[in-house]
């Protein structure tokens, strides 16, 4: 990928690409999911890593919170987790002869909610709004929270022992899933011999202010262009997912609005002011295949690889 520096009408993209070169300094060969969690940011969705344990998940989160400059807090999911331990709860306080209200691990810039499908559906539900209206509302009060906000979440593979299946619902609130994949053998080899790295991210310093993340948000969303060509290709490739005949129920508006988010800001790590096709076809499985219902005559079926057909026979336009 291109990723000469050229901010000219993109303004703070040379930040965001420093914020790449670190993480990917840090974090030897988690270059692709590392991208993937920056777009997620900029395109202001979540993202769910789903891997089997011991692969670095949380080390890559604590590590996007130390370069980004972002509070983190973190959710531990397990089978006693209550949707109060997420948001918080309000205790009364003798002093004053009323309730005040304790946040919870929730109000921070960035939420690793670990195992995520260690939760019981009850507690998972409790992130719904907060991963889609960026706001929660604990005993009839709304409150907002910060900006920018990102929920990063892990999941075990659902044949692990004590997992529970995300919903539909839930899957649909995250702009993007993808692995983490083992690293490097080089890597590995050193990890192995020295431990894990995760001390050695308490040297990582912010590279990039919140007022800077935010303006680099807004120019994606008002600054890279979607012309009607590469709308109606998108259009295209989630429609085709309704009519597949392997496919119960396929991409709805909001994953077509969340790829054309991942696409805008796609291009604009790469230095454009537009979206081509390429960029919705790059994003288009990471940010589809995990919202693909198949038959129930198709479990196990790769979803990854069933979208990756889909959009080989859908053409490429010209622009």
């Amino acid at each position: 990928m291109n990723l000469e520096r050229n901010t000219q009408n993109l303004p703070r993209r040379d930040e965001l690409l420093a914020v790449l070169e670190t993480l990917t300094g840090a974090l030897t060969g988690k270059g692709r999911t590392i991208r993937l969690c920056v777009t997620a940011l900029l395109a202001g969705g979540n993202i769910l890593l789903e891997d089997i344990p011991g692969l670095g998940k949380t080390t890559l989160a604590l590590a996007l919170s130390r370069v980004l400059g972002l509070t983190f807090g973190r959710i531990q999911c397990t089978s006693d987790l209550l949707p109060a331990d997420i948001t918080g709860l309000s205790i009364f306080n003798r002093d004053d002869n009323r309730f005040t209200f304790i946040r919870g691990p929730l109000f921070n810039n960035l939420l690793l909610v670990d195992e995520i499908n260690r939760a019981m559906p009850k507690s998972q539900s409790a992130l719904l709004e907060a991963m889609e209206e960026r706001k929660v509302t604990v005993e009839g009060i709304t409150y907002d929270l910060p900006s920018p906000f990102l929920v990063v979440a892990t999941q075990n593979p659902v044949e692990q022992v004590g997992t529970h299946p995300l919903p539909e619902s839930q899957l649909d609130r995250f702009l993007i899933c993808t692995g983490i994949g083992y690293p490097p053998e080089e890597m590995e080899k050193k990890i192995i011999r020295h431990g894990s790295i995760r001390g050695e991210l308490e040297q990582l310093s912010p590279v990039i202010s919140l007022d800077a993340l935010r303006e680099a948000q807004q120019a994606v969303r008002e600054r890279v262009f979607l012309s009607e060509k590469v709308t109606e290709y998108l259009f295209r490739i989630v429609a085709a997912t309704r009519s597949h005949p392997l496919i119960s129920c396929g991409l709805s508006t909001r994953a077509g609005i969340n790829l054309a988010e991942a696409a805008r800001a796609n291009a604009y790590l790469e230095g454009r002011e537009y979206v081509i096709p390429e960029d919705v076809k790059e994003l288009a499985t990471p940010v589809g295949a995990h919202r693909l219902i198949v038959g129930a005559d198709q479990d196990g079926l790769d979803k990854e690889q069933l979208l990756r057909s889909i959009l080989r026979e859908i053409p490429v336009p010209l622009v």
